[in-house]
């Protein structure tokens, strides 16, 4: 086997050393860094190296490389890519994942770095395009599709790519519409929202309006003729044409190949981790994506030429350019890797244990290779957080299992655990200003019967329901209690035996010794913790061999009690011992024996002295986050990770899995069905099932059921909290609309007919009004801020407009007629049916003409009459608002401005109503002048708004 003598490229010394992303662009056929303000920007006549490091178990580095082909970059400077992506994973130690990205392709991984959206820019270094200087604006049309992580493509700004069936961006400059189809997904509406607020920022210094279009529903509205207008006039939009992006794979099962010279043979059989040697390359064919394994004592050629293998076989047989190329290390394996094996034993060199060694071996043999280096990283040390725990000072309730029922456990007796028994524990208590919160589990003894098991999870579930599905719903063993359980009692102690009627029938059946604990008989107690989240003691066995030089113990024998040190012992664990003995034998002396000078009652009571440990024990609690997705195919669950997860990944509509390693949760959704919820602990024990087998997951790990809006603060750790979105109602469309945009933000998908009615006031006539005043006089005067239509027909514009008016007119009618007043309306406006055939006629003879600007209401009305003036919504507003105050910015009165106002105002930045506040009223409500409130950090200006009802 050939070797390589290259050296490590100087643009990649200290790479991977510190946690985050770090970017390549290939210039002249060689890696250079991207300054840190160009990243997410990506050029399509250019290649780019992503290394993304992460902290994986035992506070060792992952990493993940990923090489981004542009579609305008050259054959060469793509092959450049993926040469040096193989020499950076050299002096990464061999060990990090690779993925190979096509512009439009991209992976979920690799977008979950850039969210909420990648948007590639024409131009580039290397493929001799110019940098795009500052131009003139151009409207763009975008197609946005994706749950979780966004695939922005522009297309072509014509009415011909809108269809029923996707959401579309259209950016102008001055307003971004937002076009919903007809059967576009609600959640896909709910992302393209971030992209919208993205682009405002990004694009539009966050100045521009913003207008949500619904598909179908030809409201009378101002955005919806302008909307329209920009594409020529309004005119039924076609189906989705199939394209590249719709193609599904048959699903097959995946073939294992084994490459040799760049070859491939097919390896017969049920697919097994045995199967795969480690000084040999694989590859596994799942038709959307291609794995290429790589033993980790395989030589550099030979990775190169498996990665040629792969692409040659896409090639080959004609794939589709989605087709995903991953290649990974012996050991580092991902989860959707691993799912296309029967099983995954224990044993690879994954997490910490084995890391370093794996790591070394890597390293030394690329060495022999000629290869430097030189920037592997050390594992960092092992440093376990605590995670936060419930608010003290609630209400704990603690039930024992017997038989059919649950029996109350007295105050004094709360704390002491029975191994044999089964318990429900319910903590009631407030966290800060919100509302009662509850945490309810089930602990299950290791030496506790099938039955009470089944009973402690059927009661402890009616009561969750009784409680309208409020509680934190946890299912615990004897253990595994998590910090959050323990810190509950004061202490916890767990007693050898049982004494529900269940544990009792069960020693009898089998004629078994009962080693329940009794306060006249011998125990030995090992005190573990030293604080309030571990300070759990457990009942041993009375023998000299379970003592421990880094433990304190309590014997007990008849009417003694003995504490007894260990010389590695520390002070807050006699404590915690002195504490301990309390609770258990209140009043009772304390007789000390420290190591090395026990007496002999001591001993006699552990049936002679033996020798013993001095070993510390180890903790197995690892935090490594990951959230799932699932699908359940014939009751077999297919996982999807959800990459760089945040808050916003948690849509109403889903159930999702966060697994910590230490616990597994599952999280529902405010829309979730019914039934649905009800399974969570199914799916829960399906999850860790599947995880057993693949990622060595405890099977008595803590599982948990969370519903939104109730989640503890043990589960927001793993997030950015922010609790107006976790107090958002409807959908997840309408929440995010909500949150980014404010309630205010006319909801035309609403289907709620009364809201709609009364929608058709005269703001929507004066709306109508408008549009048909700009239709029929396109002399008439615009505004600089108003975006510029493309080139349309008039006679397109004005049949629009006119429809809009007569939508409105129509609407009124019905509605006056309802209410017994259709004179109030004909007052109002009322064109006879002559006049409305008329201007349906001029509409339609009119010849194509120039194209018109879009105006405002205001010059709308100045062009159709005074009265109709008089009567609109604009009126209104102009007679309450006034110009000036906060730098030329209209100032509104403040119960306009008001998150539940009845009238609000539209067009406005709802993210900060105050400032539309003139300078008296703001001193008045805010109680500060405007510059002395701006002057303060930001969470302290949106405490004072939200306590006025302006957030």
């Amino acid at each position: 086997m050939s070797t390589s003598t290259k050296v490590t490229d100087p643009a990649f010394q200290g790479a991977g050393q510190k946690l985050g992303t770090e970017i390549w662009r290939i210039e002249s056929f060689q890696p250079v860094p991207l300054p840190k303000s160009d990243y997410g920007k990506f050029y399509s006549g250019d290649s780019y190296i992503i290394l993304q490091t992460t902290s994986g178990k035992g506070g060792a580095y992952l990493s993940d490389i990923h090489y981004w082909i542009g579609k305008d970059t050259s054959q060469d400077e793509a092959g450049t890519a993926a040469i040096k992506t193989v020499e950076l994973d050299a002096v990464l130690g061999g060990r990090a994942v690779q993925y190979r990205e096509l512009q439009g392709h991209e992976s979920d991984k690799f977008l979950s770095y850039f969210k909420p959206c990648l948007i590639p820019l024409e131009g580039g270094i290397a493929s001799g395009f110019k940098k795009p200087e500052a131009e003139k604006f151009e409207i763009r049309l975008y197609v946005c599709r994706g749950k979780r992580v966004v695939r922005m493509k522009q297309v072509p700004f014509s009415r011909s790519s809108l269809n029923h069936d996707d959401v579309f961006i259209l950016d102008t400059e001055h307003k971004i519409y937002q076009f919903n189809g007809a059967n576009s997904n609600i959640q896909e509406r709910a992302k393209s929202l971030e992209v919208i607020q993205h682009l405002k920022d990004t694009y539009h210094e966050g100045k521009c309006d913003v207008a949500i279009i619904d598909d179908g529903k030809l409201v009378a509205e101002s955005d919806s003729g302008e909307f329209w207008v920009l594409f020529g006039g309004f005119a039924p939009i076609g189906k989705k044409p199939p394209g590249e992006d719709d193609v599904i794979l048959e699903k097959t099962s995946p073939k294992l190949y084994c490459i040799n010279d760049g070859m491939l043979k097919l390896v017969e059989g049920i697919l097994s981790k045995a199967m795969l040697e480690n000084d040999k390359c694989y590859l596994l064919d799942c038709q959307a994506e291609i794995y290429v394994w790589v033993g980790r004592v395989t030589q550099l050629e030979e990775r190169k030429a498996a990665y040629r293998a792969a692409e040659e076989l896409i090639n080959s047989e004609n794939r589709p350019k989605t087709t995903h190329i991953v290649q990974i290390i012996q050991g580092y394996e991902t989860h959707s890797f691993k799912l296309n094996f029967e099983s995954w034993p224990l044993g690879s060199v994954t997490g910490s244990s084995g890391s370093e060694e794996g790591k070394g071996k890597v390293a030394a043999l690329l060495k022999q290779q000629g290869v430097g280096v030189k920037g592997i990283t050390k594992n960092a040390p092992v440093i376990e957080d605590v995670p936060p725990l419930l608010e003290g000072g609630g209400k704990l309730e603690v039930w024992r299992i017997n038989g059919s029922a649950k029996t109350p456990i007295p105050k004094e007796e709360i704390g002491k655990f029975y191994s044999g028994d089964c318990y429900i524990v319910l903590y009631t208590y407030h966290s800060g200003d919100k509302k009662e919160e509850y945490f309810l589990a089930c602990w299950m003894g290791d030496e506790s019967i099938q039955d009470d098991k089944l009973m402690a999870t059927r009661l402890a579930n009616t009561m969750w329901t009784s409680m309208r599905g409020r509680p934190v719903q946890g299912r615990i063993f004897q253990g595994k209690e998590p910090a959050q359980f323990i810190a509950l009692f004061q202490p916890m102690v767990v007693f050898k035996g049982g004494v529900s009627t269940g544990y009792k029938k069960l020693i009898s059946d089998n004629n078994l010794n009962d080693e329940t604990y009794h306060t006249e008989s011998i125990a030995l107690i090992r005190i573990s913790g030293t604080s309030v989240y571990n300070n759990k003691a457990i009942q041993v066995d009375a023998v000299a061999t379970s003592l421990n030089s880094y433990d304190c113990f309590l014997l007990q024998s008849g009417n003694s009690l003995f504490l007894w040190q260990g010389n590695a012992s520390t002070v807050e664990q006699n404590q915690w011992a002195t504490r301990i003995a309390e609770f258990l034998k209140p009043g009772v002396a304390l007789k000390h024996a420290k190591e090395g000078t026990e007496s002999s009652a001591f001993w006699f009571a552990l049936g002679g002295k033996q020798s013993f440990t001095n070993e510390r024990a180890t903790t197995d609690i690892v935090r490594d986050p990951h959230l799932f997705t699932f699908y359940l195919n014939k009751e077999k669950m297919e996982i999807t990770e959800v990459f760089n997860f945040s808050q916003d990944d948690l849509l109403t509509e889903d159930i999702l899995i966060l697994d910590t390693q230490a616990e597994v949760f599952v999280w529902i959704g405010q829309l979730v069905d019914t039934k649905e919820k009800q399974k969570a602990f199914d799916i829960g024990q399906k999850y860790i099932n599947l995880a057993i087998s693949l990622e060595g997951l405890a099977p008595d790990v803590p599982l948990y059921k969370v519903t939104e809006g109730n989640e503890p603060c043990f589960f927001t750790t793993f997030f950015s909290w922010d609790g107006s979105k976790a107090s958002a109602h409807g959908n997840s469309f309408e929440k995010k609309l909500a949150l980014l945009f404010g309630t205010a933000l006319h909801l035309p998908e609403s289907n709620d007919k009364s809201n709609n009615a009364n929608q058709s006031g005269p703001t929507q006539r004066a709306s109508a009004l408008a549009a048909l005043s700009s239709a029929f006089n396109p002399s008439s005067r615009t505004k600089p801020s108003s975006p510029k239509p493309a080139r349309a027909g008039r006679s397109s514009q004005r049949a629009a407009a006119v429809a809009a008016l007569s939508s409105v007119l129509t609407a009124e009618q019905k509605k006056e007629q309802i209410e017994g007043s259709a004179g109030r309306f004909s007052k109002t406006f009322s064109p006879d049916s002559t006049t409305a055939e008329a201007l349906k006629a001029e509409a339609a003879s009119s010849e194509v003409g120039d194209p018109v600007e879009v105006i405002s209401e205001k010059e709308a009305f100045e062009g159709v009459g005074e009265e109709s003036e008089r009567n609109g919504a604009v009126a209104e507003e102009n007679d309450e608002s006034s110009e000036g105050g906060n730098g030329g910015e209209r100032t509104y009165s403040y119960g306009r401005l008001k998150a539940k106002s009845s009238n609000p105002v539209s067009g406005i930045d709802y993210k900060r109503r105050e400032a539309y506040l003139c300078d008296e009223e703001f001193q008045t409500i805010l109680g500060m002048t405007k510059q002395a409130f701006y002057q303060q950090p930001r969470w302290k200006q949106d405490m004072q708004k939200k306590k006025v009802d302006l957030f």
